[in-house]
């Protein structure tokens, strides 16, 4: 693209100078003469005479009485026109040169111009132009800055105007994209995580979360442990014991942990116990008791397992219960009543008899109460709350009356082991 007063030649693939005089019709007026130049042409009276040194183009061009203008080739460029007329005159913004040429005035580079210290002189063809710096707009004979915030491309976020210029801010969690205007979010998970555990990226922001068995603290990314044994005393049978992120469950001696929360008794007897060889051992809710074999005292003899008898032949044994059997259960402390504990029937049954029961020992407290439920059994049932440990005898015995008035009595002992828990 070729300036003002240029064409392009495509043969010598170069910008060529426009004759005006050939192709403007009365370019000059008032009887003036039209003289070409290069990038323009000159209106000059008809006496006048311009010497016009050539390009190195045109140096094969000879001197052209055209309008009286003398071309100087370089090849002679120290020729003198012949007959020199008077100097020529400039227009407005023009000045002579060495070789009686106008040229521009250059006021930007001579400081001829008028501009005022806040704007930019810009050289013109014959003049010049006062013009504002980028930003600032003109406003009479003032530059005004420029508001670009209130012009597109808009701010994705916020816009902050400064003299001459302007720049994007974004809302927190954003960051500038690399257009200076778009604002992206930031994943402070990945940049920095912030959070103590748990990091999840948000638009614009991040939220922090805990593993189980912690919670946030009120600043929102440090974790606390968790007390689950705060939240409820039910959380375990026995005893809570807290833990970083969790907690435990524990049992007293004699139990174990059962399904993480539950207490379960540990039967002894099965596992480990200290008893001897002559010795039995019975387990109870929270430990074990070892007991005799042989529980039998005179004049009571052993027949079976638990069952001792007093024999008829003994003179002693008269006034004493026929038989006594030895028989061990064991209930949880602080068992809800009334309740149903145990039941005593008889073993033999004989024609035309009566059978009656009670509490021979034992009830000293009224802690029992035995209900008969049937001609041969009773039910022996707990009417006060029993809180272990501690170890309840009772004598149940069964009377029987025939209908020729004879009487005898067998005596069931009962060994009640209350355990130290409710479990």
């Amino acid at each position: 693209q070729c300036t003002d007063g240029y064409e392009w030649d495509p043969v010598r693939q170069r910008c060529k100078d426009i004759d005006e005089c050939e192709i403007v019709p009365d370019a000059c007026k008032g009887g003036m003469k039209c003289v070409n130049h290069y990038g323009g042409y000159l209106c000059l009276p008809r006496t006048a005479q311009i010497i016009v040194n050539e390009r190195e183009e045109a140096a094969a061009e000879s001197t052209s009485g055209r309008n009286n203008v003398i071309r100087r080739t370089p090849a002679d460029p120290h020729r003198a026109p012949p007959n020199p007329t008077h100097q020529i005159q400039c227009a407005a913004g023009y000045e002579q040169s060495d070789h009686n040429v106008c040229q521009d005035i250059d006021e930007c580079a001579t400081g001829t111009h008028n501009c005022r210290a806040d704007q930019v002189c810009v050289n013109l063809r014959g003049s010049f132009s006062c013009q504002c710096p980028p930003g600032y707009q003109k406003r009479g004979d003032q530059c005004i800055d420029i508001d670009e915030c209130t012009l597109p491309p808009y701010c994705h976020h916020r816009c902050v105007n400064t003299p001459g210029s302007y720049y994007c801010q974004c809302n927190a969690g954003f960051q500038l994209a690399s257009n200076n205007h778009t604002c992206v979010d930031i994943n402070e998970c990945d940049a920095n995580n912030p959070c103590a555990q748990q990091c999840y990226n948000i638009l614009g922001s991040f939220i922090c979360q805990c593993n189980p068995g912690f919670e946030l603290s009120s600043d929102r990314i440090n974790c606390e442990d968790t007390d689950e044994c705060r939240t409820s005393s039910y959380i375990c049978q026995y005893q809570c014991v807290n833990e970083p992120g969790k907690f435990s469950c524990v049992c007293p001696e004699g139990y174990q942990v059962v399904g993480g929360r539950t207490c379960q008794d540990i039967n002894e007897c099965e596992t480990t116990n200290e008893c001897r060889e002559d010795e039995i051992c019975w387990n109870y809710h929270g430990g074990f008791r070892c007991y005799p074999r042989n529980p039998c005292q005179e004049p009571y003899v052993l027949t079976s397992e638990n069952r001792c008898v007093c024999p008829v032949s003994n003179a002693i044994c008269r006034e004493l219960p026929y038989s006594v059997v030895y028989k061990y259960m064991s209930i949880r402390s602080d068992r809800t009543v009334p309740s149903d504990i145990f039941q005593i029937q008889a073993t033999t049954i004989y024609p035309n008899t009566i059978n009656t029961f009670r509490i021979k020992s034992g009830n000293e407290n009224g802690e029992f109460y035995l209900r008969q439920t049937s001609a041969v059994s009773a039910m022996l049932v707990l009417v006060k709350s029993l809180s272990g440990p501690r170890e309840h005898i009772v004598d149940l015995e069964m009377l029987t009356v025939n209908s020729l008035n004879y009487r005898t009595s067998s005596v069931l002992r009962l060994t009640i082991i209350v355990g130290p828990y409710a479990f």
